[in-house]
């Protein structure tokens, strides 16, 4: 789990704009963010197997 601390620093508005990086909302977690879900690869699997994110199946072929 993040600390609070990081969690804080990563919503604030950094200085400048490449200091600036994602975190997941629900975990926390900085490594393996999917911006186009705004969560960790992680989390993302777990809610899509659960069937929670809308328009994401798993592949069968």
């Amino acid at each position: 789990m993040a600390r609070k601390a990081l969690r804080l620093k990563a919503a604030a508005k950094p200085k400048f704009s490449a200091r600036a990086y994602n975190r997941c909302p629900l975990c926390g977690r900085v490594r393996g963010f999917l911006r186009r879900f705004q969560m960790c690869r992680i989390c993302f699997r777990f809610r899509s197997l659960r069937g929670e994110i809308p328009g994401v199946r798993k592949a069968s072929w």
